[in-house]
């Protein structure tokens, strides 16, 4: 069995080098022959899609043009890339993973952010379900783990972080079901996949005989499993807000750029080994999936980050061009794309091999000048304290809040009373924060520019306003607004702005020899139905494509 070593380039500063003037052969141009397993060129036997978390369109136009020998570049002449193409809203990374894999929205999936509150559920570790359910917080995230400051979550491997392939293919092996939210169906703890009201693509290509394999940040996303449980074969989710191994203590993997990189490479290597017909950890040989893919982090952070590793991240002035921190992460990205490519062709399976590059949500903003970093604790406090004057003994009104750059808040009372109260109040009253300097500023209407309350939050997501899982008040904020204390990030995800939303769909496809780009408004939920029609299956037997009749990316076979 032939070995690979783990691709430790992710760690260096000079990342960058790699690829300047290296052109890389796309899997569509690489051969005009079968492949591997004699299937004729053009038909789609396996589809690999890559979520480069945090990456605008802006961004990938900008490489392009910049290192037109790389092989981001090479895919983009060879694929085809939609210009305006649109993430859901909130632009979360769940929500945003979710749509990819289902095609639908948050009202449909159920999934509005990876850290919510549902008002008919039991709170975790509860056993005994007795009388209404009072509601709590549903937190599918690093949480959840057995033990949240491994990078394996919990599951006891020695060596790590070296050994961190050996971790398991099954999340639930290291999901610890007291801090799970409890159904009041069936008193049970709900795991992640089952709170997923629809299928997903992976559910799809299991039925139809195919291998599935998907590998995350956190052994939460089992969600994309769906309701059955049988979706995804072969995980692979190491820990991403564990302690970052060989780093500061109290660092994990997001704090630093260059341990960022060290970690995506681990999901990278798990991408060739299943390239070459293994399961992640190269421990059994067990065929290519038809469905497979990973996130990367490295840009996200690159974006969040003020500085990491001597470097400055975020954009340059004005918000369009890539600081330098930000043109490494990016040329770390291509460096293990190309990588990935080079092993398709490798394993003769170019002719059969479609790629698909987009991204879970974008980053705002792009500008320094424009960054309003706002705390909402004060803001949640004055909205409690305003409403219990107004109503002696009623108790604390914000129940649960996740506040990025926009707002989505659960009241102990969704009254569309209460909810009109919070409304006014939150667009009545000014804000303190602070700018890119850490100089001090004040925001009007509380940092928000319009805000969704109660039945109006619930029309929004299209839901009805019995729906437990939506927020009571959800929140758009001025541009720039970040909701977070301190200074430590200087841009966020999950709001409804365009820079959050507007992400690459970049589609690479065997027997596409010119590419072009395609400039209507497209949807990452799109993303679902097109895989599922490249590998020559139904786009209908996805819950959501029927519910929100999501179409095929057009411009595709069948589009």
């Amino acid at each position: 069995m032939r070995v690979r070593c783990l691709r430790a380039v992710a760690a260096t500063a000079g990342a960058a080098a790699l690829v300047t003037g290296t052109a890389l052969v796309s899997a569509s141009a690489a051969t005009v022959r079968s492949d591997a397993a004699g299937h004729p060129p053009g038909e789609v036997r396996h589809v690999l899609l890559l979520s480069v978390d945090g990456l605008h369109q802006q961004d990938l136009s900008w490489y392009v043009k910049h290192y037109p020998g790389s092989a981001l570049a090479d895919l983009a002449r060879h694929g085809i890339d939609y210009t305006d193409a649109l993430t859901p809203v909130p632009s979360d990374s769940s929500p945003g993973m979710v749509a990819q894999a289902t095609g639908g929205d948050p009202g449909v999936t159920g999934i509005y952010y990876d850290d919510t509150y549902n008002h008919d559920v039991f709170p975790a570790g509860t056993t005994t379900c007795s009388g209404p359910a009072p509601g709590a917080e549903v937190a599918y995230q690093e949480a959840i783990d057995i033990n949240q400051n491994s990078v394996d979550a919990g599951q006891g491997l020695t060596g790590l972080p070296g050994s961190i392939l050996q971790m398991t293919s099954n999340p639930r092996d290291v999901i610890d079901p007291a801090k799970l939210p409890v159904s009041a169906a069936t008193c049970q703890p709900i795991y992640p996949n089952r709170y997923l009201k629809v299928n997903t693509i992976f559910n799809v290509a299991r039925q139809a005989g195919l291998r599935t394999a998907w590998s995350d940040k956190h052994p939460a996303y089992l969600t994309l499993s769906g309701p059955s449980g049988n979706g995804v074969q072969d995980y692979f989710t190491p820990e991403i807000n564990s302690q970052a191994l060989g780093y500061p203590a109290g660092n994990d993997w997001t704090k630093d750029n260059a341990a960022t990189m060290q970690y995506d490479s681990y999901k990278v290597q798990a991408i060739l080994n299943e390239i070459d017909g293994y399961d992640h950890g190269r421990a059994s040989h067990v065929g290519v999936p038809g469905i497979f893919g990973m996130n990367f982090q490295t840009v996200s952070t690159a974006q969040k980050l003020p500085a990491s590793d001597g470097l400055t991240g975020g954009y340059l002035p004005g918000g369009k061009i890539p600081g330098p921190l930000l043109v490494r992460a990016l040329s770390y990205i291509n460096t293990q794309v190309g990588a990935m490519v080079a092993e398709i062709r490798a394993q003769g399976l170019a002719g059969s091999t479609a790629i698909i590059i987009s991204a879970k949500h974008g980053q705002s903003p792009t500008s320094p000048a424009d960054l309003t970093r706002v705390p909402d604790a004060p803001i949640i406090a004055a909205v409690n304290a305003a409403w219990t004057a107004a109503h002696p003994g009623a108790g604390a009104l914000v129940t649960f809040s996740t506040d990025d750059d926009g707002m989505l808040w659960w009241l102990s009372d969704h009254s569309q009373a209460a909810t009109g109260f919070v409304r006014h109040y939150l667009l009545t009253h000014s804000a303190a924060g602070n700018n890119i300097g850490g100089n001090p500023v004040t925001v009007a209407a509380s940092g928000l520019a319009r805000v969704y309350a109660g039945s109006e939050s619930a029309a929004y997501f299209g839901v009805p306003g019995s729906d437990p899982r939506h927020p009571d008040i959800f929140g758009i904020v001025q541009y720039g607004v970040v909701y977070t204390g301190g200074q430590a990030k200087i841009a966020e995800h999950g709001g409804a702005g365009f820079q959050d939303r507007n992400v690459p769909i970049l589609v690479d496809v065997p027997g596409l020899y010119r590419g072009r780009e395609v400039a209507g408004q497209v949807e990452t939920t799109q993303i679902a139905p097109t895989i599922l029609r490249l590998l020559g299956l139904d786009p209908k037997a996805l819950q959501a494509v029927q519910i929100e009749h999501t179409k095929v990316l057009p411009g595709l076979a069948g589009g």
